[in-house]
């Protein structure tokens, strides 16, 4: 079943485009969030007209995030976490604790957005990408100490 997006879907696209899905997927999913609309040939002259609004949007949201991916790549986060022989930690450092010290420090990031590899489990300096924009990701360095 073909479909145009009305808004950005991670696993699949971005506003605007038309994709050809399974129709369960479109029928019980997309259209009923709003996040979707049938490519009917209506719908594709409306959004054909809607166009360079969502260019414009998509331009200024991309912006926005390099300027947010500036500041972000400033910042340097330190958690502390018990730590045992060789510098290994007792449990590990994951998006959550990172997004607990961003919380404290006043940056509101979503933790889903904080792209780790697998959890931190050992002392040292990491650099974390976050993932602001499909074409913006920023680094955060993350300072693990041990604690006293």
């Amino acid at each position: 079943m073909k479909i145009i997006l009305r808004q950005d879907v991670d696993s699949l696209g971005m506003e605007g485009q038309v994709f050809d899905v399974a129709r369960g997927y479109a029928r019980n999913y997309l259209i009923p969030k709003g996040l979707a609309l049938e490519a009917t040939e209506q719908n594709t002259k409306l959004m054909e007209g809607q166009r360079k609004k969502i260019e414009e949007k998509r331009l200024k949201a991309k912006e926005e995030a390099q300027r947010a991916g500036n500041e972000l790549s400033q910042l340097v986060v330190t958690i502390a976490q018990k730590s045992g022989e060789e510098d290994k930690l007792y449990g590990s450092v994951t998006t959550i604790d990172i997004a607990e010290q961003l919380e404290q420090k006043g940056v509101h990031i979503d933790r889903k957005r904080i792209r780790l590899d697998r959890p931190i489990k050992t002392l040292g300096e990491f650099m974390v990408p976050v993932k602001l924009h499909p074409e913006v990701t920023a680094k955060i360095k993350v300072v693990v100490v041990p604690q006293e």
